[in-house]
């Protein structure tokens, strides 16, 4: 969970260029991570390449200088420097020279001996981030220059970009591979109007691979906006046999009229995911649209029940829900995004609606062909806007209904707007303060790429989706991909 306000989306690649001062011969580059720094542990933040001219003599380096900004001091556990000498892929368990140092003043003279050889030398630094370091606000850690034994100056400076990438974002990790099961994937995440977090997730916990398998919904719960989080629950299982009995990519749906949470997922008896499920309606024939509830914030669930037979045409092989968020429109109609593959198997994205507080449902028809996760908004009274992944990839693809999924209009930005590798995304429509006013903001996030899940970062929209922002990158580690956000107040996101 990352607390992040929507005015400082600032966080950027930077390409830096080494001056030395007193040898132009040396030639090299820094690159400044864009990746949060998480509670407790340690997490690259810069990268450094120096070249010598092959015919040159080794240079021993005596100093390393850092700025770090009052917050860093403060909160930093220790910053380390990693010399790998001139193994160019960083590797933490190599046995190479590493300088860690607590960080006591905002300019830190790091005391070195590392011998750069003619050619490309490759130097990491990384930061460890106090257990207690609080989630808001930011700091910064910069590596300003080097000077060798003769005391010439390396000096790092930044070009290319406006404002200031050195300041980092910090994260709490929910859960990580390993905790009691090999994969956590699929978030789901809303706000209550207690003001209470609920997470949801798939809980992997053979391997990292979709249903069939052995995967149960997890929850986790915080009631300090994310700050510090209860133990994990499984809110979904669907018993014995556990290995090929799954149930996951769960929606989450908060109904403050109602003060009830609903989440969805997509259980398979059996093989019946996406590839083994067929038509018909039973557990036995087609994977089933399972749904969950809580009425008292989280702290207890009700059993498993299937809306299958309710929204799921008999002649499509599969109807589910789409990994994410679900609505709430104005008029109080509960929307979630959903996916369906008809008989002929091409899937499409769609939507399921209720009028009673999730008693009964039903669904719309398909937005678009070849379409499958999504998420919707409401971008004014009565008018969704569905934002699907597309499996031509490239872009999103976009459209708008008016009548609840009946019939649907492609939308102007629609294969256009939004670059997008195939992947889940995250949407949602909030009301922040900007310029000291109250607005309506859509945040979109997503892998920034349109063939690679890596490079995620958050776009806006001040116009209710006619048009987006270039977007800020937030992470740029390869991964998964997939994001999920929540309002938590006027200033966080």
């Amino acid at each position: 969970m990352k607390r992040i306000h929507h005015i400082a989306f600032l966080i950027l690649i930077c390409s830096c260029v080494s001056k030395p001062q007193g040898d132009s011969s040396i030639k090299g580059s820094s690159h400044v991570y864009v990746m949060p720094l998480v509670a407790g542990e340690n997490s690259l933040i810069q990268h450094i390449q120096l070249d010598l001219p092959e015919a040159s003599e080794p240079v021993q380096m005596r100093y390393i200088r850092f700025t770090i900004s009052q917050e860093a001091k403060e909160q930093l556990e220790s910053v380390t420097i990693h010399d790998q000498g001139q193994a160019e892929g960083f590797n933490p368990n190599a046995r190479t020279f590493t300088q860690r140092v607590r960080p006591s003043s905002s300019n830190v003279e790091v005391p070195v001996r590392i011998r750069m050889q003619p050619g490309k030398n490759y130097l990491w630094v990384s930061a460890k981030l106090k257990e207690k370091a609080p989630l808001d606000g930011t700091l910064a850690v910069l590596v300003r220059d080097m000077v060798d034994q003769t005391d010439k100056k390396y000096r790092l400076i930044n070009v290319g970009h406006e404002g200031d990438p050195f300041w980092k974002r910090k994260a709490l990790v929910l859960r990580e591979a390993g905790q009691k099961a090999h994969t956590y994937r699929i978030p789901g995440l809303i706000t209550t109007k207690k003001g209470t977090l609920i997470a949801v997730y798939d809980v992997r916990y053979e391997n990292s691979k979709d249903l069939p398998g052995h995967i149960d919904v997890g929850m986790s719960r915080s009631e300090d906006g994310g700050r510090s989080w209860e133990p994990m629950r499984i809110i979904m299982d669907m018993g014995k046999p556990q290995d090929g009995n799954g149930i996951g990519d769960p929606c989450i749906l908060y109904d403050p009229a109602a003060d009830k949470i609903i989440v969805a997922a997509l259980w398979s008896k059996g093989d019946r995911s996406i590839r083994g499920s067929g038509p018909g309606l039973k557990p036995e024939e087609t994977g089933q649209f399972m749904t969950v509830e809580s009425t008292d914030d989280g702290r207890n669930w009700t059993m498993p029940r299937s809306i299958t037979p309710m929204v799921k045409d008999p002649a499509w092989r599969i109807f589910f829900q789409a990994p994410g968020v679900g609505i709430v429109m104005k008029d109080g109609t509960l929307v979630m995004p959903a996916q369906y593959w008809d008989a002929s198997g091409l899937p499409h994205s769609t939507i399921v609606f209720s009028k009673d507080h999730g008693a009964t449902w039903k669904r719309g028809t398909g937005a678009a062909p070849n379409t499958t996760e999504c998420q919707v908004v409401e971008t004014q009274p009565g008018v969704l806007m569905l934002n699907m992944r597309d499996n031509r990839g490239g872009y999103r693809t976009v459209a708008s209904t008016r009548d609840l999924g009946k019939t649907w209009e492609p939308h102007p930005t629609s294969g256009r707007a939004l670059p997008d590798p195939v992947c889940m995304a995250g949407l949602i429509r909030a009301q922040v303060n900007l310029a000291g006013a109250p607005a309506d903001i859509l945040f979109f996030s997503n892998p920034m790429s349109g063939t690679e899940r890596h490079n995620l970062g958050i776009r806006t929209s001040r116009d209710l989706g006619e048009t987006w922002s270039e977007g800020k990158l937030i992470d740029e580690r390869k991964s998964f991909g997939y994001s999920a956000m929540t309002r938590i107040d006027a200033e966080t996101i």
